[in-house]
């Protein structure tokens, strides 16, 4: 069953049950206040004719004196009749003729005024029943009233066709707009769906579904907008793999060219060659980093690397890195500027190798004679602030949105001859994100001028805000 079909269905649904439950309201009420209006004219004229007797007492016997002309009360539709208690009938209306039956045999029996329909030589009456009682409290006859209902049955048969047909004509008419309404307003969804088909067939991830013009703010607008969102996510992330499997590809055939190359050349050479194995195992250490760092990328974007969540002094910690990179620095200056006292809560490990990634890339960019400053200040909120600025080459502002994509290189000659293969920062990225914080980039493209990445993270609440703002008197520094 199709929506349209289903929705169409509900309406209708709804509004026959609307119909109907107003249908017999109507239907309920106004049968009730016409045999109201009934039963009120036929007390009135009982209660006359109660009026106008009188009850004598001869001897023990008390005698129900009933006017004798009863057609003159309650008009010319209103049948009255006076009966003793034994069932002897007193008298009744002339236009009754030579009817001696009560019109209500059980209201005869009943010591309260009653109301009930009666079918009389064919015809339905409305009867009312009201004891004639004495000033004694006994019951000495009864005054029975009635009125033909064949008004109020002409009455309730044209309103009951008139809510019968009528209401099924509403509920056709209703099903027939509701129809053609909701083909109407599926018909987008038909455009969404199509264009789906066709991106399927077709693999074109780059074609969007046509917005309404003019724009509208409506549910099927909005699902055009998540829709078209997730399609350009889509493209987004299908590109970025393409992107990161031709990468690999590439990164991945460099050494296993140069592993063939030696291999090719020791096989002529018939012997094995010094230089030729030093040149394979120096590529087969660098296809195991590259391996190394694929798995632990992929790791950390999935969310399953394992991370420890111990306090973690981060100025000892630059203090550790700051020592082990003027190793490294080959005539950069490595050096710590402005640093505080930081605790966070994190894996070691994994915050050195933030660390030692980001000072490790600045040394590539830095030629001789430069300088690698790192730092560690407080910032509001309970957050600290972690720097590595250097005085390198810079990074071209419409390069920075892109630095720490994988695979990306600012210089991709100069970066392949340092032997970088663009995940260093991606990583960082994503172990920084894992700890609850962010990093960024922000640089000139001037030369000398260099870059400064930042690392955001949060403060632990292990120490009080006094104790940690102690700033440490130590500098290291060397050329």
């Amino acid at each position: 069953m199709s929506l349209r079909l289903r929705l169409t269905l509900w309406y209708s649904t709804v509004l026959a049950g609307v119909i109907f439950l107003f249908g017999v309201i109507v239907y309920t009420i106004l049968s009730a206040s016409l045999i109201g209006q009934i039963d009120l004219s036929l007390k009135a004229a009982a209660e006359d004719i109660i009026r106008a007797s009188s009850v004598s007492q001869v001897l023990d016997i008390q005698i129900v004196n009933i006017p004798p002309d009863l057609d003159r009360f309650g008009g010319p539709n209103v049948y009255a009749q006076v009966w003793k208690t034994d069932g002897t009938l007193v008298n009744q209306s002339g236009s009754i003729g030579a009817y001696s039956d009560p019109f209500d045999a059980h209201g005869l029996a009943e010591s309260y005024q009653s109301r009930r329909d009666a079918v009389v030589r064919g015809v339905h009456l409305r009867v009312f029943t009201l004891p004639i009682i004495t000033s004694g409290g006994t019951v000495v006859g009864y005054v029975q009233t009635a009125s033909p209902l064949r008004t109020v049955d002409v009455a309730k048969s044209i309103l009951l066709i008139v809510l019968v047909g009528g209401g099924v004509g509403a509920v056709a008419l209703a099903a027939l707009i509701g129809w053609f309404s909701a083909r109407r307003a599926l018909a987008p969804l038909e455009t969404i769906t199509q264009t789906a088909l066709q991106i399927t067939r077709a693999d074109d991830l780059s074609r969007r579904i046509p917005m309404a013009e003019p724009p509208q703010d409506d549910e099927v607008n909005r699902l055009r907008m998540a829709f078209n969102e997730s399609l350009e996510r889509l493209e987004k992330l299908f590109n970025a793999q393409r992107r990161f499997l031709a990468d690999v590809s590439h990164e991945l055939r460099t050494p296993l060219t140069a592993i063939r190359g030696n291999v090719d050349l020791m096989r002529r050479m018939g012997e094995a060659d010094p230089t030729s194995l030093d040149a394979i195992q120096s590529e087969a250490e660098r296809m195991s980093r590259l391996v190394g760092d694929l798995l632990l990328l992929a790791q950390a974007e999935s969310g399953s690397l394992p991370l420890a969540h111990d306090l973690v002094e981060l100025d000892t910690l630059l203090l550790e890195v700051c020592s082990e990179a003027q190793v490294l620095a080959a005539g950069v200056t490595v050096g710590i500027g402005e640093i505080d006292q930081a605790v966070v809560v994190g894996d070691r490990d994994r915050l050195k190798q933030v660390i030692l990634n980001l000072v490790s890339n600045a040394l590539k960019f830095t030629p001789e004679g430069g300088r690698v400053t790192m730092g560690l200040a407080l910032a509001a909120g309970q957050w600290v602030r972690l720097t590595v600025t250097d005085t390198g080459t810079g990074i071209p502002p419409g390069e920075l949105s892109h630095i720490f994509d994988r695979f990306y290189r600012v210089d991709k000659a100069r970066s392949r001859t340092l032997g970088g293969a663009g995940l260093g920062l991606s990583i960082a990225k994503r172990i920084v994100h894992m700890h609850g914080g962010r990093i960024e980039a922000s640089s000139e493209g001037i030369l000398g001028r260099g870059a400064t990445f930042s690392v955001w993270l949060p403060l632990s609440q292990a120490r009080s805000p006094a104790e940690t703002r102690k700033p440490v008197e130590r500098k290291q520094e060397r050329a």
